[in-house]
């Protein structure tokens, strides 16, 4: 299905009409570590959002938007930062099986001078800025500032209505306030900070975690690393290695963790290069094992602050609908001149993510 092929890409540009130059502060080599705050656990500032697992391939939970509230079903994406839904003005056939925004019914709608154009790997939309008040669970964000597509393109078939962005406001001119900020700023959550625990197979019991972490969904000690800048969830990671031997990453590289995308993502050579490692033969645009020797594959390991975090081949080789067992190892089509690897649901369903934009870091521990 085609938005299989959308989820496994980056987005490259952000709903804003221009895109100021700023200086970003480097993360690494500071004493990070001397100012960090304490984070709740499970305390009253905890907030807990029940997502819905499809097909291991994707995450959706519901907000509502609007006075009464509209529901939708969204992506919560830590790749990009903007909140978009459909406009009932949207006539792409791509908005023709999803829920669409009637703004006319909403008391509290607020309209701007802004139009958005936010581009994906295989999609894009444009439409319009307006402000509402928006609401995941208990948490209520008032004059939201988010988009409404009115034009969609690569989008046809998708299980879900809008995307709902937890990055950073790296591109921001048209005064775009991230959902997680602007509940901050107006004293919803006392930290900024979010969680997710991804269940793998079933479709319930899978979370997004707001205001604090709750360590009923992990064990042992969270490991926390240190963005490389402020502007994204990127760290440092130290080597990828499969039976004690680097395979890439070789002397150091970028891993970014993207809830938008479902596979593990890299550049081509060295994709290419574990394809063959692990025996898997391409066809069509998928590599495919024996399903009979998946479960004697190695476990490849990614070591990130110094921590290895194995991600066996239970976990990176998953089966199709036909019953055939393809790997979860992906080209990653956007060039960047840092070797840089994207850890998605795959990495992620295994070890239970902490994004602390209060401290500009990221926390890992073992899921249970």
């Amino acid at each position: 299905m085609k938005w299989l092929v959308l989820l496994v890409l980056v987005a490259f540009s952000e709903c804003i009409v221009k895109i100021p130059l700023r200086r970003v502060k480097t993360m690494r080599n500071t004493e990070h570590a001397c100012r960090l705050s304490q984070i709740s656990f499970r305390g009253s500032n905890l907030t807990t959002f029940p997502l819905r697992n499809i097909m291991d391939m994707l995450y959706v939970g519901n907000i509502t938007v609007g006075t009464p509230p509209q529901e939708f079903q969204v992506l919560f994406d830590t790749g990009s930062f903007f909140l978009w839904v459909p406009s009932v003005f949207c006539r792409s056939s791509a908005c023709s099986k999803l829920v669409r925004f009637r703004h006319l019914q909403s008391s509290t709608l607020r309209l701007t001078d802004k139009i958005c154009r936010i581009t994906y790997g295989s999609g894009r939309i444009k439409g319009i800025v307006v402000r509402d008040t928006v609401r995941i669970g208990d948490l209520v964000s008032t004059d939201q500032l988010f988009g409404l597509s009115l034009v969609e393109y690569g989008f046809e078939d998708i299980p879900f209505d809008g995307i709902l962005g937890l990055n950073y406001p790296n591109i921001s001119s048209a005064g775009a306030i991230p959902i997680v900020d602007n509940l901050k700023n107006q004293g919803a959550i006392s930290e900024p900070v979010f969680a997710f625990y991804l269940s793998k197979y079933k479709q319930e019991g899978s979370v997004v975690m707001s205001g604090g972490v709750d360590q009923r969904y992990y064990k042992g000690e969270l490991n926390w690393v240190p963005l490389i800048q402020v502007g994204g969830w990127t760290v440092h990671m130290d080597c990828i290695s499969m039976k004690r031997k680097v395979i890439a990453c070789s002397g150091g590289c970028h891993a970014d963790f993207d809830t938008r995308t479902s596979l593990i993502q890299g550049p081509s050579t060295l994709v290419n290069n574990i394809q063959k490692l692990i025996g898997a033969r391409q066809r069509g645009s998928q590599h495919y094992v024996s399903c009979s020797g998946a479960n004697t594959l190695p476990s490849i390991i990614f070591t990130i602050n110094g921590i290895n975090y194995p991600v066996p081949a239970q976990a990176y080789i998953l089966k199709d609908s036909r019953g055939h067992c393809c790997t979860t190892f992906k080209e990653n089509k956007v060039s960047s001149s840092t070797e840089t690897w994207i850890l998605g649901d795959v990495f992620l369903r295994l070890y239970f993510s902490v994004f602390d934009r209060g401290n500009d870091r990221i926390g890992l521990a073992r899921a249970l």
